[in-house]
């Protein structure tokens, strides 16, 4: 998809334009999701459940809120406190979540572990809450509220360039279903990192080794790791050629010791195991705005929160409409019809502004030849075709 910058039109336009998302000043950087927003994000969602279920993960929710005393034990405290939102319970502090690892961690920590059990790979889509500067907010692509696509995984230390390699060729998978190309970045440790530089030195060959056998080119970016281990970032690229990161993996060997998380190895000796994690969207909101940017909201059609506009030119073809519609439904196709008393003109000029993939202009010819006649967002109009034709384009568009 080629799109010129002077034609651009930013998310936030589209957002309205498409009847997706609003902002509202009762709750500044947290969003409102309108119906075809819901289904747009619920696509994506569905997406990611599939695919992390087919890769062997395991869908875990943890709380939005927890007391205070655990975001200290993990360092989030020290390094992060200034970002977060707080509130006193029961007389206890505290901290509504920035980040989902301490629930992930909680989890693994609820029962004894074998060595048998690992790779455990906790996956989460967890709300999380960031306190940002009132100015420095922007639609979708800087809020305080939204859910990263968060996992979390424990690991054996033989096991740790394995599970990055097939976290790797996973972010690969989800890039290639959007066209999508990407660049990598390995963000090395920071001044404030946590841990032994032996720890760290050990996590960072690691993530090097895995790039290097799987042969991914990629930039090192000193210095720009997370406080508790080194990372791989994903940057993907738009249509417009713009960067933005998006998927990240991270290895700790930090967070696994601070908690005590333990497993029980074959000599039934107690080990510590190791943490990944990784996220592959970035976080739901942000990857949306993109692809409204990268789109410029004409969606493909599997991703099009409404797929099929039907106009009736007058109420005397709304039953046959109705048929119509309820033909595609059943088929798993997202339809609406636009039944308002209103010139077909008009209809089909405001469903142009939708940018619905098709649209189905019904009249008396129609009714009366049972068919339809299609017409194809920037592409015109197809002719007239029975339903079973146009399902079947349908169904043959979708496997694109």
């Amino acid at each position: 998809m080629s799109v010129k910058a002077e034609e651009r039109v930013s998310h936030q336009n589209l957002g309205q334009q498409l009847e997706l998302f609003m902002s509202m000043e009762e709750a500044p950087g947290m969003p409102f999701y309108l119906p075809k927003g819901m289904i747009l994000r619920n696509v994506l969602e569905d997406l990611w459940r599939e695919k992390h279920q087919r890769a062997g993960y395991q869908e875990i929710k943890t709380p939005i809120m927890m007391k205070q005393e655990l975001w200290e034990k993990s360092g989030h405290w020290d390094h992060y406190h200034e970002n977060m939102y707080f509130a006193d319970v029961d007389d206890q502090k505290y901290a509504i979540k920035p980040m989902n690892c301490p629930g992930a961690v909680l989890i693994f920590n609820s029962k004894r572990r074998s060595y048998r059990e690992l790779p455990i790979r906790y996956a989460e889509l967890g709300l999380v809450h960031r306190h940002e500067l009132s100015g420095s907010l922007n639609g979708l692509l800087r809020v305080r509220a939204f859910t990263q696509d968060d996992a979390h995984l424990f690991v054996l230390e033989e096991q740790i360039e394995s599970e990055i390699a097939k976290v790797i060729d996973l972010v690969d998978e989800f890039y290639s279903e959007f066209g999508f190309s990407y660049k990598v970045e390995l963000s090395t440790r920071p001044e404030n990192y946590m841990g032994s530089v032996e720890a760290w030195d050990q996590a960072e060959h690691a993530l090097e080794t895995v790039l290097q056998h799987k042969q991914v080119e990629y930039q090192v970016n000193e210095g720009d790791g997370a406080f508790y281990g080194p990372k791989i970032d994903f940057h993907i690229l738009d249509a417009l050629g713009r960067s933005w990161q998006c998927g990240t993996v991270q290895l700790d060997f930090q967070m696994p010791e601070k908690f005590g998380c333990r497993y029980i190895d074959e000599d039934n000796q107690l080990r510590q195991p190791i943490m990944i994690h990784r996220a592959i969207y970035g976080s739901i909101e942000r990857f949306i705005a993109i692809l409204l940017e990268h789109f410029q909201g004409s969606f493909p059609l599997w991703l099009s929160p409404i797929q099929v506009k039907v106009l009736p030119i007058s109420d005397a073809h709304s039953v046959y409409a109705e048929e119509i519609k309820q033909q595609l439904v059943k088929m798993g196709y997202r339809v609406e019809i636009d039944n308002r008393v209103e010139k077909i003109g008009l209809k089909i000029r405001e469903a142009a502004m939708q940018k619905h993939p098709y649209m189905l202009i019904i009249g008396d010819q129609e009714k009366e030849k049972n068919v339809v006649s299609v017409r194809k967002h920037k592409v015109g109009v197809l002719g007239e075709m029975s339903i079973s034709e146009f399902i079947e384009r349908l169904n043959e568009e979708k496997k694109i």
